[in-house]
């Protein structure tokens, strides 16, 4: 008799890539000595913003004696983020169509419990962030993998649709999109909701769509961005502000129902947030994050400084012979190896130091990323090891010819 329920067991083999890489690697040994260069994960590597320090030092001081009482979804914050997210994307939120969590991964787990039922389908884009599909999996739903399409990782319309089922309830889009820092434009997804609309008609029932968007706030070159929720009424946002505050510890986010969303169910949803929240462990961000949160909602991380490194590390990598898609979001650069087998340059780099996220763990085995979350002294000291790497496994290869 097995001890573990057969979702979780599933769930941890498809988080066993991820699990093996972060406890039982040669990074694994290594992490958190301060000789290396550590690019594989959205972690700081310089001290924290001084605004969120002051602003979780100044709300932990209590102010009254049910300062530190049980909180849910709180009416002040709820009705804060209801303004501002209408301001930020142009669409009429209130109060009740945000619920907050700790953090986007909550949200998620969040919108998979209120929309999924076991056995029912949800549909994601591949290369993609390496949580969806465990999390499916814990949700006793059943994950369906669609390929990006093409060297610019677009999204391939017609392969969602020839993808979805009779038992499809929900597409998952991320944009910006981690790993390969695609935003993408208001057209690909006015196409994708009709695609979705022609869709729900043809299964018989709504086919919801989640945009999970952490890193909204984190773009390049003036890029425009559009949530699908302004184009198709049935979405659901995930937003943490763990990636602009470059705090991923600090648990605060929010799940947002489109106020497009006809009103039946959008009431049907609202007045199952709670439930669903309770239900997942209680799914709320704690008393001092609340308190914190409009004081947090207007800090960033430096995006100069960020687009400096993006900047740097591309051309760096570029003379060495790696490909490198440049980003329009996200703190990401997503780099293919020369020659495409990933595995001689991973070990050549972690010889030497540096420690990239292999793509293996995001179905991209030819491919890597890089957080630029690292310091500046990190960038500097790696580029000359890219291009030694490259040189060596050249020369490995010509030799071996």
């Amino acid at each position: 008799m097995q001890a573990v329920s057969n979702r979780v067991r599933a769930a941890a083999d498809s988080f066993e890539p991820i699990r093996q890489f972060y406890f039982h690697s040669r990074y694994a040994d290594r992490r958190g000595e301060p000789d290396i260069c550590d690019f594989t994960f959205g972690n700081p590597h310089e001290v924290p913003l001084p605004g969120l320090v002051e602003a979780i030092r100044h709300h932990a001081v209590p102010q009254n004696k049910d300062w530190f009482a049980y909180k849910a979804s709180e009416p002040e914050p709820q009705g804060f983020l209801a303004e501002r997210l209408a301001q930020e994307l142009s669409l009429p939120f209130e109060p009740a169509d945000i619920a907050l969590t700790n953090g986007a991964m909550a949200a998620i787990a969040v919108a998979f419990q209120l929309l999924l039922d076991g056995g029912e389908e949800a549909l994601f884009s591949t290369p993609a962030w390496f949580c969806y599909e465990p999390m499916l999996l814990a949700a006793d739903a059943v994950p369906i993998k669609v390929r990006l399409k093409g060297e610019r990782f677009d999204l391939d319309l017609a392969a969602i649709e020839q993808a979805i089922s009779p038992r499809t309830r929900l597409v998952i889009i991320n944009t910006p999109h981690n790993p390969t820092g695609r935003i993408y434009s208001r057209d690909q997804l006015i196409a994708l909701a009709d695609l979705l609309d022609r869709a729900s008609e043809r299964v018989g029932r709504r086919i919801f769509l989640l945009s999970d968007e952490p890193y909204r706030r984190i773009r390049f070159d003036g890029h425009v961005f559009v949530s699908p929720a302004a184009v198709y009424p049935w979405t659901l946002i995930s937003y943490s502000y763990g990636k602009v505050l470059l705090a991923p510890g600090q648990r605060l986010g929010y799940l947002a129902l489109s106020p497009l969303m006809p009103s039946a169910d959008k009431q049907a949803l609202q007045d199952s947030l709670f439930a669903a929240q309770m239900a997942l462990g209680w799914c709320f961000p704690n008393a001092i994050m609340q308190y914190a949160l409009p004081d947090l909602e207007g800090l960033s991380i430096d995006m100069h400084a960020l687009s400096a490194k993006r900047a740097r590390m591309t051309d760096g990598l570029e003379r060495a012979g790696y490909e490198v898609l440049g980003p329009e979001g996200t703190f990401y650069l997503f780099c293919k190896y020369p020659g495409g087998d990933g595995g001689p340059y991973w070990d050549a780099l972690a010889d030497r130091d540096v420690f990239v996220m292999p793509g293996h763990v995001m179905d991209v085995p030819g491919h890597f990323r890089i957080s630029l979350t690292a310091s500046e002294l990190m960038i500097e000291r790696s580029l000359p090891v890219f291009a030694e790497a490259s040189r060596a496994i050249q020369t490995e290869r010509q030799a071996a010819e």
